[in-house]
């Protein structure tokens, strides 16, 4: 096989593979660009919009839920109303801080080494909300707090650093705020829909052209997005099973591991 679509095949597998994990899907995918020694620009475009494979597995897995909550919109139900309010809500600190800090952001993904820090405190950070947290109040989404759900919105803004993780940062900042520990994993990946549909439709707009004129052009992206897409669906059934009976603690330890290896590494090149 042609080594451009191994390298796509790859890359969907990691982004399949990290994207709902509290373990940073970009900050692998910077570190896998250092590791195969490929351009990170060219393939910068294709990295974002394949996330969109991994998105479709949510709905794709929770489609029961989706219905049901738009069916409930329909019929003015206050638990399908307090449903969307609160993704909305938790999405809103993100839309407008990406915005602002879009061009600040672009300069922190050419960084491995801030990947690397990244994954490194990031995991420290789970292992003290792990012990930390004691209370869990809210057992359903619809039942979060205006106030709790729009405080998961910003603390989810922390993962524009990459390296952080999306999907870390809005689940312990969930559990933090009294969340559930199935409920955080599922509400982080609801949330994700919404913001990774805006910062896709941003890399459009800005970047759109590098698709067609560029080395990574339409077909590679397809089958990145339906690798992404295969390894998704395999992977958040497992990690919320994972989570509902052993916690976060495995991701943290993985984090400050795999961390500490690419600093070693990064170094002594």
């Amino acid at each position: 096989m042609d080594l451009h679509y191994l390298t796509v095949i790859l890359l969907g597998i990691v982004e399949g593979l990290t994207e709902f994990l509290p373990v940073s899907s970009t900050g692998h995918l910077i570190l896998a660009s250092e590791l195969l020694g490929y351009d990170a620009s060219t393939w910068a475009m294709f990295n974002v919009v394949i996330q969109l494979g991994a998105i479709l597995a949510v709905v794709v897995l929770y489609w029961r839920t989706f219905w049901a909550v738009g069916m409930g919109l329909l019929r003015r139900e206050p638990v399908s109303w307090r449903f969307l309010r609160n993704l909305l809500l938790a999405f809103v600190p993100a839309a407008v801080i990406g915005l602002a800090l879009h061009d600040y952001i672009e300069i922190l993904l050419g960084s491995p080494k801030v990947v690397a820090w990244a994954l490194i405190v990031g995991g420290v950070a789970i292992l003290v909300v792990e012990r930390a947290v004691k209370e869990q109040r809210f057992h359903g989404i619809a039942d979060i707090p205006t106030v709790r759900a729009l405080g998961v919105g910003f603390i989810q803004c922390l993962a524009m650093v990459p390296g952080v993780s999306r999907s870390g940062a809005t689940i312990m900042g969930a559990l933090l705020l009294g969340v559930e520990r199935r409920t955080a994993a599922e509400f982080s990946f609801f949330l994700a829909i919404p913001t990774m549909l805006g910062a896709t439709a941003l890399e459009l707009l800005k970047k759109g052209d590098q698709i067609t004129g560029g080395a990574v052009g339409w077909g590679s992206i397809a089958l990145g997005f339906v690798v992404s897409f295969v390894v998704a669906l395999l992977v958040i059934r497992w990690f919320v099973g994972l989570v509902s009976k052993h916690g976060f603690a495995p991701f943290a330890w993985y984090r400050i591991v795999a961390g500490v290896a690419a600093l070693i590494w990064l170094s002594a090149r």
